[in-house]
């Protein structure tokens, strides 16, 4: 009995220790990519289900932009440039939200992105649109998306 609990008290450290280095090695492969290119795959990876506009913020905004989107996310630091104050977008296009730009930068659609070179921003929209495989509601988390920005524009 003793021998066999040791050796399942061993295996657990074991499974433990090799679970903190397969973690820690995935950190360092992350961290050795441009951060946005890093950020955008764990995303991927962690992929959610809500068409919800805060949801979607919170999973995939906030990580560069802030919860508050004013552009201090966790991620911000690491990037060349700094993430755009998203709650003073309206205040920049003369006090008129603009929804149709702001969808165009989150899907990737907005031709004058394409002809500056790569961005930092990861492009959402095929994402948001792989996440299920019987029904496509990448519209409908982009639209519901640009819906929270409107909300969060200061006053």
């Amino acid at each position: 009995m003793r021998i066999s609990t040791s050796l399942q008290i061993l295996g657990s450290w074991t499974l433990g220790v090799l679970g903190v280095i397969l973690i820690s090695g995935s950190n360092v492969l992350a961290q050795s990519k441009p951060a946005t290119q890093a950020m955008a795959q764990k995303d991927y990876e962690q992929l959610i289900y809500s068409v919800k506009g805060p949801d979607l913020f919170r999973a995939y905004c906030a990580p560069c932009h802030g919860l508050d989107g004013k552009g201090g996310g966790p991620v911000a630091p690491t990037l060349k440039t700094k993430p755009a104050d998203l709650t003073a977008m309206a205040k920049s296009n003369g006090g008129s939200f603009p929804g149709e730009q702001a969808s165009k930068t989150i899907s990737g659609d907005a031709p004058s992105l394409r002809a500056h070179g790569t961005r930092e921003m990861p492009v959402w929209g095929p994402i948001f649109h792989r996440i299920e495989s019987d029904q496509d509601f990448g519209n409908v988390r982009v639209k519901n998306l640009v819906k929270y920005l409107e909300s969060i524009q200061q006053k």
